[in-house]
């Protein structure tokens, strides 16, 4: 070949791909973000869409900035405001108790009056810089606990959302390719955890498991497994229903030609076109876990006090002088209960936008 057909075909080629890769000039912003999508690779078009989204972004911020604060503010223990999460701070105050109320006289006349009730010796230190928060009835330092309670909460939710997918994937997945009497088996069994009252169990579990005097770090590892017991039936059945309508599909005839086995038929072909409805479930069903955490430490059945959680820190607050006199105690674990199931559903919801392709916001 010649000197001059090679430089032809260099110059058609750069032509071409120009003209492949530059956006229409027509000003129409959907003709150029289309343009420019079909240059993009699914994941980084899912991340576009992700971050486009204020309200996802900000939930992503606040997740960070929840585990940044639970799982590494423990470290600056060095500094005279960060505590232990089981090391007290006994200096007793102090503190009289009034209370007020409004009387009338003979002449008609409203008079207020106020009466000293008692004065009681505690541990529940006011705010200070030492305790920015104060201290509990323990005499724990409350800003301090409210890390180590972020370290369960959090931990609880990942490893019962984690161990929820696998199982409900498993059966979900076998339940959805093999159809006939495994699908009716499983989706029976699905319908029985669907059924069960979950908190009502719980219950039931965190009395026995404290009559059987089982507690702490044990009593943690059983209420995982109750929470996925009674969690996994939901992401079942979504599993199964997504493989009826997949196994349909004509990859999955071409994989049938090829004479795949069935784990890497479902494993490698199917699971994968499921995990985008997968993602957005889990994200979600974090802050639910979260919340019901929360509820067993306030019901008492969780774990026990000396082991900070944002649910039995409220629980230890849970009386009329306290709530009355001491907003420091339960609104600091409140505030972050409340704002770390905001930010997973903020995520779940931008996460649910990202993966739709029709989504062109």
């Amino acid at each position: 070949m010649s000197e001059e057909k090679k430089n032809d075909i260099i110059e058609e080629t750069q032509s071409v791909s120009a003209a492949v890769d530059t956006p229409p000039d027509n000003g129409d912003p959907s003709e150029i973000e289309a343009a420019t999508m079909r240059t993009l690779s699914p994941a980084r078009i899912v991340m576009k869409r992700f971050f486009r989204s204020k309200l996802s972004v900000t939930g992503l911020v606040i997740l960070i900035a929840l585990f940044v604060f639970s799982f590494f503010g423990p470290l600056f223990n060095f500094l005279p405001f960060i505590w232990g999460e089981k090391e007290p701070d006994l200096s007793p105050v102090v503190e009289e108790y009034t209370t007020e109320y409004t009387v009338t006289g003979a002449d008609g006349e409203e008079y207020t009056v106020y009466t000293v009730i008692y004065n009681e010796v505690t541990t529940k230190l006011p705010p200070s810089s030492d305790h920015w928060l104060g201290t509990d009835g323990l005499g724990y330092d409350v800003f301090s606990r409210l890390m180590y309670g972020g370290r369960i909460s959090l931990t609880i939710g990942f490893v019962v959302i984690i161990l929820e997918t696998v199982l409900g994937v498993l059966l979900g997945g076998l339940a959805g390719y093999f159809g006939k009497w495994v699908d009716q088996l499983i989706m029976r069994i699905v319908d029985v955890f669907s059924c069960v009252p979950t908190i009502p169990m719980l219950m039931i579990v965190g009395v026995s498991l404290d009559e059987i005097g089982l507690t702490g770090i044990p009593k943690l590892y059983v209420l995982m497994a109750m929470l996925t017991l009674f969690g996994w039936a939901s992401i079942a059945r979504l599993v199964r229903g997504q493989i009826l309508s997949l196994r349909e599909q004509d990859f999955m005839l071409s994989a049938e030609a090829s004479g795949l086995p069935v784990w890497r038929k479902i494993f490698k072909h199917l699971i994968p076109n499921v995990l985008p409805q997968l993602i957005v479930t889990m994200t979600l069903g974090l802050g639910s876990i979260i919340l019901t955490e929360a509820t067993l430490g306030f019901l008492g059945i969780g774990l026990p006090t000396e082991f900070a959680t944002w649910g039995n820190m409220i629980t230890a607050s849970a009386n009329i002088n306290d709530l009355r006199l001491r907003p420091n105690l339960w609104i600091a674990p409140g505030i972050c209960i409340v704002l770390a199931v905001l930010a997973f559903n903020f995520v779940g919801d931008g996460l649910r936008d990202a993966f739709d392709p029709k989504s062109r916001r």
